[in-house]
C-alpha cells in the first residue's frame, strides 16, 4: 500500500487581486506589508510574494494593512513580481533593482 501525501498550497484560501482603472488607479488586495514607495516605485509584499509597481507621479491613495489592501494613483507603467526562486542575495543590486530589470 502506498502512502498518499496531499500537496497543500500554503496560500490556499488567501486572496490577492489587482484592479486597475484607466492605468491611473491600482487597487491591490492580499498586501501584508509596504516595503517602500516613492513617486516612481512601490514595493509591496503580498500573500504571493513581492510585487513592484513603477510609474510616474505615483502616490498612496489609501492603505489598510489590517484588511490587506492598498490603492495607488498615478500613471502606472509596469507591474511585476519578484521570482520566489530567485537568489535574493543578488549581485550588488537591491531588491528593486532585481525586481525591475
Amino acid at each position: 500500500m502506498t502512502e498518499v501525501h496531499d500537496m497543500v498550497d500554503e496560500n490556499y484560501g488567501k486572496q490577492h487581486e489587482l484592479t486597475m482603472t484607466n492605468r491611473n488607479t491600482l487597487v491591490v488586495t492580499g498586501i501584508t506589508r509596504v516595503e517602500s514607495f516613492d513617486s516612481e516605485e512601490f514595493l509591496l509584499q503580498t500573500e504571493y510574494g513581492y510585487m513592484g509597481v513603477r510609474g510616474q507621479d505615483l502616490h498612496l491613495q489609501s492603505l489598510d494593512l489590517d484588511q490587506g489592501h492598498v490603492a495607488i494613483e498615478g500613471q502606472i507603467i509596469h507591474i511585476s513580481y519578484l521570482d520566489v526562486n530567485m537568489d535574493r542575495t543578488g549581485t550588488g543590486k537591491g531588491l528593486l533593482g532585481r525586481l525591475f530589470r
